[in-house]
This record gives structure tokens, C-alpha cells and sequence, in this order.
């Protein structure tokens, strides 16, 4: 396949998922179209201030995230980083403040 078509599909393909449309695509199809997910890097910074948007105290976002308080103590320090889904989780916080605020019930 030309890399010109390629990255055609490729950049229609991005389309279609950046607008909700429900697709099956395995990594295999991907990578050969070129795309990429985004990759995340959080600083202790970015962390706390994401914590602040939500208006949460360390403990309650720790227990939003279904992490320890120390975790989040740590990573706003940063003597620790997230990783895996807690970094994708921070990352839509980041976004959508209120994303997670279902799972607090009154």
C-alpha cells in the first residue's frame, strides 16, 4: 500500500474513533496504519493540580482513584509515579474533572 493512501486510512481511521464510532481494529491493523496512542506523562505538579480542579483532599481522591493515600501523598511529593490505568484515569481528570464524580454517592 502507498504511504500516501496509508496515511489517508489512517488519519480517516483516527476520525472515526475520535468521534465515537464503534469499530473493531486489532494493534496488528495499527500499526499498519500508522497510529499511535498518545503516550502520558504526568508530573507530581500536573498531579496536584488535577487533584485541585476536582476540589478533593488528598484521601478522597486517593479513594476515587481506588489508590492509598500515601500513593497520592507520594506521587504529589514525587518520590513515586503513577503508572498503567491511574495514569489514564489522572490523564481524563486532567480533561473532565468530573469524569469520576458518579462514584461518589450522597
Amino acid at each position: 500500500m502507498r504511504k500516501s493512501i496509508r496515511e489517508a486510512i489512517g488519519t480517516t481511521v483516527q476520525d472515526m474513533l475520535n468521534s465515537g464510532l464503534k469499530s473493531s481494529f486489532s494493534k496488528k491493523d495499527f500499526d499498519e496504519l500508522g497510529i499511535e496512542f498518545q503516550v502520558i506523562t504526568i508530573s507530581s505538579e500536573d498531579i496536584k493540580a488535577i487533584r485541585k480542579k476536582t476540589k478533593l483532599s488528598q484521601a478522597v481522591f486517593a479513594k476515587l482513584l481506588n489508590v492509598s493515600s500515601s500513593s497520592v501523598r507520594q506521587w504529589e511529593q514525587g518520590k513515586r509515579t503513577p503508572t498503567g490505568s491511574t495514569k489514564v484515569l489522572l490523564d481524563l481528570l486532567d480533561k473532565y474533572p468530573h469524569v469520576l464524580d458518579y462514584r461518589i454517592k450522597a
